[in-house]
């Protein structure tokens, strides 16, 4: 059997890969691995706003209570959202229906354990064990034994509490647009800013179930950055489907990417003495210019390898307790167990408030080295990155750059496609590299 859980869970185009037959069966292995015999016997069940949401979450709850656990449904709600419930009403686990910054036909599951952490590979691999044997051995309750599905109403307030409670002060006198990419935040992130005081527009937040991500949010962030010059506001902030990343973009329009958030924090954390070990976990992609700007700042860096699980695993294992992804994917562990882009956003506004300065100003202390980064879809990314014919032309190609550069090939996590990337301060020598290795990745 394939693996079935990916570096984000299980993902798949819904109702052909990730069926509602496997969704009941994930519901049946989850619940039966993290909250059989074990009280409190109940899981927090959210989504994004995907139009197979609904039909997945029924199977997925449908599962969860044949086995005799209940099910906490706080419908739709970021991602970070179902982490931090998790843990406010004491549940055995929780489960998110969403496939994130992916095209609407795709859709996925991810578990969270009752600290609202995601999963060990043990445990995913329990649950794995489970859907390729019979099954048995899961209970499967009659009468009074079966489980039921609690709406849980105040779920927004809830969510919404927490995440103004990890700032002090308020955002009054600042003018912000956000994106809210017709995904689950379009209700809680304006709602937060506007509680907080600032002055909100916000764009991208009518959902009707096929929209989501739909040339919007993180990753389409054209229309905030030209929203943001056109209303003459301060600053924008753009999230993905599932709201779990956060883009910014200042008030020139300039995008304002993960690495230049994350060395814009970190710096105001080593400042309020609130960076143990003072040091930020970032992955292999972040730009070599955080490299430098961290170094200046006297802040240590380590590196793993790319998605926001090894940025944790590495948080968890030295300590630290700040990182992230170039990708807006961005860890506060002294306030969540995962990352969170509404959290992300707000700490960002705290710092801009509190510093005086623009987030033109505040980016401006790194300096992003020219970046380009091509995406192949491909049959087999296995076989691609076991080329020897590809490894052999990475060679070459890293010789040619001389040490004044870097060249990053590496598979998605989630999707079939394989990333080409190269760095360095020759644009046109980068494009050059880049357009050859995707030649070859195109031929294997």
């Amino acid at each position: 059997m394939t693996r079935l859980f990916g570096t984000d869970g299980v993902r798949g185009i819904a109702n052909r890969d990730l069926t509602p037959e496997l969704a009941y069966k994930l519901g049946r292995a989850g619940a039966h691995v993290l909250a059989a015999g074990n009280a409190p016997g109940r899981i927090v069940v959210g989504r994004d706003t995907r139009i197979s949401g609904d039909m997945l979450e029924a199977a997925l709850s449908a599962g969860i209570c044949s086995t005799g656990v209940d099910v906490l449904s706080v419908g739709v709600i970021p991602t970070p959202a179902v982490a931090v419930l998790t843990r406010k009403l004491d549940a055995a686990a929780g489960v998110v229906i969403s496939a994130s910054h992916n095209p609407v036909e795709d859709n996925g599951i991810k578990f969270f354990g009752p600290s609202g952490y995601k999963l060990t590979d043990d445990k995913e691999q329990q649950i794995e064990g489970l859907l390729s044997g019979s099954g048995g051995g899961i209970a499967t309750p009659v009468g009074a034994g079966v489980g039921r599905i609690y709406r849980v109403l105040d779920a927004d307030d809830r969510y919404a509490a927490f995440l103004k409670g990890t700032i002090s002060g308020d955002l009054a006198g600042m003018k912000i647009v956000v994106d809210c990419a017709n995904g689950a935040a379009y209700r809680v992130a304006p709602r937060v800013l506007r509680e907080l005081g600032a002055d909100v527009t916000p764009i991208f937040n009518t959902p009707d179930g096929v929209n989501i991500n739909d040339g919007c949010g993180s990753t389409h962030p054209e229309k905030l950055q030209q929203a943001v010059v056109e209303s003459g506001a301060d600053l924008g902030l753009a999230h993905d489907g599932d709201a779990d990343r956060l883009i910014a973009v200042d008030h020139r329009g300039n995008l304002v990417d993960g690495d230049q958030i994350m060395v814009i924090c970190a710096r105001h954390l080593k400042a309020q003495n609130r960076l143990p070990k003072n040091t930020v976990v970032v992955t292999v992609m972040s730009n070599l210019g955080l490299h430098l700007a961290m170094r200046e700042a006297g802040i240590d860096v380590l590196q793993t390898k790319v998605g926001d699980r090894y940025v944790l695993e590495e948080l968890l294992h030295t300590g630290a307790v700040f990182g992230g992804e170039q990708s807006g994917h961005i860890l506060f562990l002294d306030h969540s167990p995962t990352g969170d882009g509404v959290l992300t956003a707000l700490q960002l506004l705290a710092v801009v408030k509190s510093s005086g300065r623009s987030l033109a100003e505040l980016a401006g202390r790194m300096e992003r080295l020219p970046q380009l980064l091509k995406n192949v879809r491909v049959a087999d990314k296995h076989r691609v990155m076991t080329s020897p014919v590809l490894a052999q032309r990475i060679a070459e190609m890293e010789k040619r750059l001389a040490g004044q550069g870097r060249i990053l090939v590496r598979p998605s996590g989630t999707e079939s496609l394989v990333r080409v990337m190269a760095e360095g301060r020759d644009m046109d020598q980068l494009q050059a590299v880049v357009q050859e290795l995707v030649d070859v990745v195109q031929k294997i």
